[in-house]
């Protein structure tokens, strides 16, 4: 998904990610720059408390 449709479904976005589990791209011109991810994929990616990262 674009930056500007990610900036117009926000709300659209951010509610598929955590209701329905959905990763959603974030691109510009055509290349991922980002993602929105739910909470446990993102806590999952993340090193445990006293691990290095």
């Amino acid at each position: 998904m674009s930056v500007a449709d990610a900036r117009r479904l926000f709300a659209d976005v951010l509610n598929d990610a955590a209701v329905r589990g959905r990763i959603t791209y974030i691109t510009n011109r055509g290349r991922r720059v980002a993602a929105v991810v739910p909470v446990p994929v993102a806590e999952a990616a993340e090193p445990a408390p006293g691990e290095p990262g």
